[in-house]
């Protein structure tokens, strides 16, 4: 028999109940209570919000590195033409979210981590129409790990080519809470023995990897990046766009599944990527099947530029 406890009793049990990750979960802030926890039993969401059982919502995932918040205005940018995509309007100033999240990271106290921010429609019901929901909600976490140690950037990554359908196009150019998508590629990935799959547009160009924009250097040696037709347009890939124009040539054009095979190299570029080599792509090698020159020097100038233009949490960083 299922038992009908109090209000007290359920939070009594709340906080002995084991929370996985839970060392991970370094700080976190809630709009509706307006402060910062570091108690990760703590960390929930409000079912009625339609964040949670619709995934009518934005997020943005920003890294710390070295006591430093990098792209902290470009991620707060992107959030912001998220949320106006789906007329969600956030329940404090702009200017208000990039203050918490320097305090979540402040209070997260760590060199090494991640901040995930997330702007949802708000609690007030279990149906669909936005009208239940009298406030956005406005949730800010600071987490550990999700770091590659250089032996996996030396590695480089396999990938293959995705099953899943591309997000349609308004929507992929949207950094929503919703990510089915990105989930059956992860899974295709672990069922096809690779770290990775890339899908495809209608017209078979490649569009991104699940959390990833993906581009390569073409057998002209050209860097080449994919229409964002069907892609999220990530701040990683732009900016290693940027940086690499001072050395080679850049385009950006439809690239058809066959370049992938004549490529001189690949490139995995995010937040979480950096900037890394693909050395093997369905079975076929690409270049000498480590990551290629381009990708080395892109990772470097990516994140030393990070971290001349990083927001820092403390004095020395």
């Amino acid at each position: 028999m299922v038992p009908v406890i109090s209000g007290e009793q359920w939070r009594q049990r709340l906080a002995e109940t084991p929370r996985p990750n839970a060392k991970n979960i370094l700080a976190f802030y809630e709009h509706r209570i307006g402060a910062i926890c570091t108690d990760a039993t703590c960390l929930l969401a409000p079912l009625d919000d339609h964040l949670v059982h619709r995934g009518d919502g934005v997020f943005e995932t920003i890294r710390i590195s070295g006591w430093k918040i990098f792209n902290l205005d470009a991620h707060l940018q992107r959030l912001e033409r998220s949320a106006g995509g789906l007329l969600i309007t956030p329940p404090c100033s702009w200017a208000d979210i990039r203050e918490i999240v320097l305090a979540v990271a402040r209070a997260a106290h760590t060199a090494e981590g991640n901040l995930r921010v997330l702007l949802g429609r708000g609690p007030g019901g279990f149906g669909i129409d936005p009208a239940e929901c009298p406030e956005a909600s406005l949730y800010v976490i600071a987490y550990g790990g999700g770091g590659h140690d250089e032996a996996w950037y030396a590695r480089g990554l396999t990938a293959k080519r995705s099953e899943t359908p591309v997000r349609p196009s308004m929507l992929a150019k949207l950094k929503t809470a919703n990510y089915l998508p990105g989930v059956l590629m992860s899974l295709e990935a672990t069922r096809k023995g690779v770290d990775l799959t890339f899908s495809f547009d209608a017209d078979g160009n490649l569009a991104e990897a699940a959390i990833a924009n993906v581009a390569i250097v073409d057998k002209d040696g050209i860097l080449t990046i994919p229409e964002f037709r069907n892609a999220l347009k990530g701040t990683t890939i732009r900016k290693a766009a940027e940086l690499a124009a001072s050395f080679m040539p850049v385009a950006t054009r439809p690239v058809p599944e066959a370049e992938l095979f004549t490529a001189k190299e690949i490139l995995v570029l995010g937040t979480a990527h950096e900037c890394v080599g693909v050395v093997r792509y369905e079975d076929h090698t690409i270049g000498d099947g480590k990551p290629g020159p381009v990708a080395i020097r892109l990772r470097k100038l990516i994140h030393d530029d990070m971290f001349s233009h990083g927001e820092p949490l403390r004095d020395d960083a």
